[in-house]
């Protein structure tokens, strides 16, 4: 059965959208059924990570009638199916984000998985998508102010009951500053399903217009991700055996 899993936060800047393409690369990779939706209206960013920042149906065509929902929806040269939304503060000002759950039943059927990246704290665009939601992950960083807004969108979820998955620490540089993973368990009263480290990796591959699950597929980030999308999806994946080796770190410099 198709599961819409909503990608949330409660602040702007803590790597939201990277984890949503991500996530969803990784669980390509593993051979699954993934459409990735930008449902982050305002500021939308999918198709700019993935080099298509504008098409000629997108997902506000599809909220104001004017097109199918599955004309929206564009191919990855990997697999990955997504479907990106306007860039044009034109097309912002007529588009409802409330309609987005006329159309759950038809973003069920493109694919097994659909990941909704949504828009980052508690306006409408993001009370939206987390309503249409069968699943919730919160993003979050090692620092009280998002942990702290993250805690604010856990307790709106609860409230539309919605089952929240868990939480996915991101920009992690275990340091002595940063907040330790057992401190924001106890705050946050969710799992930790995963925590992904600080790599330069993942800037370097918004240059190259990819996930970075792509472009360096065996860097730090890209060996999290997978982690916690074969958790995700109930596949095997060992991160240890899929460590760059030495050649390869020395000569591509990739990792």
């Amino acid at each position: 059965m198709s599961k819409i899993i909503v990608i949330t936060s409660g602040k702007g800047g803590v790597g939201k959208t990277t984890t949503a393409i991500n996530l969803g690369a990784a669980m390509n990779f593993f051979g699954k059924d993934v459409l990735v939706i930008d449902g982050n209206l305002s500021t939308p960013n999918i198709g700019i990570h993935l080099n298509s920042p504008e098409v000629p149906v997108n997902l506000n065509h599809v909220l104001k009638g004017k097109s199918d929902v599955f004309e929206a929806v564009y191919e990855h040269e990997s697999g990955l199916k997504i479907m990106p939304s306007s860039l044009s503060v034109n097309e912002l000002k007529k588009c409802s984000p409330s309609k987005i759950k006329d159309f759950k039943n038809d973003f069920k059927r493109i694919s097994d998985y659909v990941i909704i990246d949504s828009a980052a704290g508690l306006g409408e665009e993001a009370i939206s998508a987390i309503e249409i939601a069968d699943e919730i992950i919160l993003v979050t960083n090692p620092e009280m102010p998002a942990i702290t807004d993250a805690l604010k969108t856990i307790k709106v979820a609860e409230k539309k009951k919605k089952f929240v998955k868990g939480v996915i620490v991101t920009r992690v540089k275990r340091n002595r500053i940063e907040m330790k993973s057992d401190n924001v368990k106890e705050m946050l009263e969710v799992p930790i399903i995963g925590m992904v480290p600080e790599d330069l990796c993942i800037p370097d591959s918004l240059n190259h217009k990819d996930a970075v699950v792509h472009v360096f597929p065996k860097s730090k980030a890209s060996r999290a991700y997978k982690e916690i999308a074969a958790k995700i999806v109930g596949a095997e994946y060992n991160s240890k055996k899929d460590r760059p080796r030495l050649w390869e770190r020395f000569f591509q410099r990739k990792y």
